[in-house]
């Protein structure tokens, strides 16, 4: 199990490197100029002044100095200074990663806690009322938009029962129901899609490991079909699935800008959105890194899941 975690890890740190140097020069292409934001089209700034801006910025001299101070700043812990308001980097990064991860993974534990069992059932009673019911539903999942349907939340909660979610955020160690309802409304829009995701995958792998030979065998034997179900077929139906939910949490937090910017949490999206209109480019490569390394994270965390949920997997 520890050369596959070692090999796994070994995979993923020329994968974040190599998307250091795209975040990097990406950013560079952006349309638009910070120093001519910063002065704000002012006509009598000569060249002079602005070429001073930039090195005191630090954003003189070829990309290949810029990425290197750069991420060696960032192996260091520094992500540098925001040029909009000479705040760390790394300050705003915590902050926004800290409501992100929040709302991601409550999103991802309605989708599973509703996903897996609903999955299991339609499985279980195939071609049955509640069958069809889940597939129903799950199609209506992968239809609806997320924005669409966090307006539509904002609009019934307000016109039915006169209530809106607070609009200045709520840390959860400071008033938890407060934060709690403040988060809910937007896990459950952004959940809806991952929950159908969930529930299908899970259905179509119990199909096929229902009909596996040992599940059979299991059966003959006079084993519970309870038992059969929990202990010997979603155990291995799980594996696909854990890869769909690992998957989805690089998209959920890439994916959380607009849900964020409807109720005003101040999240990775909402402040990568700020920052990309202000061209503030030590956040805009924070945010992205950081999202870039929460996905490779996530993928790895699914390998080494993998080789608990099968042991096989870890000797290979």
């Amino acid at each position: 199990m520890v050369s596959y975690t070692l090999r796994r890890i070994a995979f993923a740190i020329p994968t974040l490197i190599i998307v250091s140097i795209g975040i990097f020069l990406l950013v560079r292409l952006l349309p638009g100029d910070i120093i001519d934001i910063l002065f704000g089209g002012d006509q009598t700034a000569s060249e002079e002044v602005k070429q001073q801006a930039r090195e005191q910025l630090g954003l003189d001299g070829s990309y290949a100095e810029q990425y290197w101070n750069w991420i060696s700043g960032v192996v260091q812990g520094d992500f540098g200074f925001s040029l909009r308001n000479a705040e760390p980097v790394s300050n705003i990064v915590f902050d926004a990663m800290t409501v992100t991860l929040e709302l991601v993974i409550l999103a991802l534990l309605i989708a599973t806690i509703v996903g897996v069992p609903l999955g299991v059932l339609s499985a279980v009673k195939r071609d049955t009322g509640w069958d069809l019911g889940a597939r129903v539903g799950g199609l209506v999942g992968l239809s609806v938009p997320s924005f669409w349907l966090a307006t539509l939340l904002l609009l019934f909660t307000s016109r039915a029962f006169g209530w809106v979610p607070p609009l200045v955020y709520i840390s959860p160690f400071d008033d938890p129901v407060a934060n709690l309802s403040q988060f809910i409304l937007p896990a459950l829009s952004i959940s809806v899609f991952t929950m159908a995701i969930v529930m299908r995958m899970v259905r179509a792998t119990m199909l096929e490991v229902l009909g596996q030979d040992y599940v059979r065998t299991a059966r003959a034997k006079g084993v519970g079909r309870k038992t059969v179900v929990s202990k010997h077929a979603l155990r291995n139906a799980l594996i696909p699935v854990v890869t769909i939910i690992g998957f989805e949490i690089g998209v959920l937090i890439g994916g959380a800008a607009i849900i964020e910017t409807i109720f005003g949490l101040p999240g990775v999206g909402y402040v990568l959105l700020q920052a990309i209109f202000g061209r503030d480019y030590p956040v805009i490569q924070a945010m992205t890194l950081l999202i870039a390394f929460t996905f490779i994270f996530a993928n790895l965390l699914v390998d080494l899941l993998y080789g608990v949920l099968d042991p096989r997997i870890s000797q290979e």
